[in-house]
């Protein structure tokens, strides 16, 4: 290469850069913040599901897609997406162990109102997690069994436990099949042996609203409009849980997942500026993420997933990556070519796409992607989030004062540089085998 043609490379990768830089100008730190504090405030209380304060910020999100000039999804009304689920009530579980309460270490997967079992029942198979099986995989094969079972972990899994405990030990259900139910109870010194054991279950069963936010930026192109590419992130967290040293215990959810939520308002306000969109975009923020994905799972079975070219889902982008400043990780970035074609779409600039760096955690099966990728979607879940070593996850420390701002900024105007070409229908990012979302 010689050097005057060297000097017009760099010369063209400079003017991307700048072209990239004024393109994305509109999404500034002010109003990045001016979201995320309203978002994440005290007033909403930790904007858990089914609380008025979950109301709230649906309110809120709505009146900025409003503001945005989104327009609702065909056949919706507004910006409201509602559905129903079932909501246990009064739950009384009894498991006794040896002859002694264990209540804190279970996991119960049940719509019956009423059970009693006990370690005699030949109705129920007894079944075992060791300790060196991953306990993700064998969750999942588990939950999936059509079969009563108890399923006893050992105790080596103990913090991952936690972790699916506070994800699956929810009080509500999509669908409602009363043909078996499952108990997980994480084994400790003092049932190590287990000799016998019993389990009562009381509750009731009620249905309960709920609703994602859902606007459109209708495409621009005839042939390209009915192709959709979706931007989500889930508004709902924690609320209230127990307080801390300081006595605080909202759970104020600012990076989970406010951050990802204000994403998808600047984003939405940034392409509806650019008026140039030849596909339709869908901006939308879940609810009942926290509790087990209820609102992507509805969401995802209301288009048609062929008709998705891609998902950019965006979840905790509050504070720096592990690889540094100006960086984010993909999950299931092997899964498709999805980001392949964000990282060339940033070329000239200081921004780098990683895979994901923690494996171990299966986190393309943990966010809203999750849906939609086992329908085939290019479903990908965008994250800055140092999960090994983040010390405000699910605490009541996760407040906008804990967040880098400028971090958040610099990620959605990567990812508003990085779609273009998906936007404009220039690239079309390849599918997910269906066959493989589940290994």
């Amino acid at each position: 290469m010689n050097r005057s043609t060297k000097m017009l490379l760099a010369l063209g990768l400079l003017l991307h850069a700048a072209c990239a830089l004024h393109a994305q100008s509109d999404i500034k730190e002010g109003e990045v913040k001016r979201i995320i504090s309203t978002l994440a405030s005290d007033k909403m209380r930790g904007r858990k599901t089914f609380t008025p304060d979950i109301q709230r910020a649906s309110a809120f999100i709505e009146s900025e897609f409003a503001k945005a000039g989104l327009k609702p999804l065909p056949g919706e009304k507004n910006f409201r997406q509602e559905f129903s689920v079932f909501k246990l009530v009064n739950t009384k579980t009894d498991l006794r162990i040896n002859g002694q309460p264990a209540h804190n270490k279970t996991i119960l997967r049940s719509n019956n109102t009423h059970l009693d079992w006990t370690s005699t029942d030949s109705r129920v198979e007894i079944m075992n997690i060791g300790p060196d099986e991953d306990l993700f995989k064998e969750m999942g094969k588990y939950l999936r069994l059509q079969k009563n079972a108890v399923i006893w972990v050992d105790a080596k899994h103990a913090e991952q436990f936690a972790q699916f405990q506070g994800y699956l030990n929810n009080n509500a259900k999509e669908k409602l099949d009363s043909s078996h139910s499952l108990l997980f109870v994480l084994k400790d010194n003092n049932n190590a042996n287990i000799d016998n054991w019993s389990l009562s279950v009381n509750q009731r069963i009620d249905k309960a609203k709920l609703n994602n936010v859902v606007g459109i930026l209708p495409g621009r192109s005839k042939s390209l409009k009915g192709e959709y590419v979706v931007f989500s992130g889930h508004y709902d967290h924690l609320g209230i849980i127990e307080p801390n040293a300081a006595k605080d215990s909202i759970a104020n959810g600012a990076d989970d997942d406010a951050s990802g939520t204000t994403a998808v308002i600047t984003l939405a306000q940034h392409f509806k500026k650019l008026h140039n969109n030849a596909r339709t975009l869908v901006f939308v923020a879940f609810t009942a993420e926290e509790m087990g994905g209820f609102g992507s799972h509805y969401f995802s079975h209301q288009l048609d997933a062929d008709s998705v070219v891609a998902m950019f889902n965006i979840e905790m982008i509050g504070k720096e990556a592990k690889f540094g400043t100006n960086t984010a990780f993909i999950t299931g970035f092997e899964r498709s070519d999805f980001g392949p074609i964000l990282q060339k779409n940033l070329e000239g600039t200081a921004f780098k796409f990683y895979p994901d760096p923690y494996p171990d955690q299966h986190l393309f099966y943990r966010s809203d992607n999750a849906t939609l990728a086992r329908l085939g979607v290019p479903a990908h879940t965008i994250s800055t989030d140092q999960i090994d070593a983040d010390k405000d996850y699910h605490q009541v420390t996760d407040e906008v004062k804990t967040l880098d701002i400028a971090n958040i900024t610099k990620t959605i105007q990567a990812i508003a540089l990085s779609a273009q070409s998906i936007v404009s229908g220039k690239d079309t990012p390849t599918r997910i085998d269906k066959n493989s979302v589940d290994q």
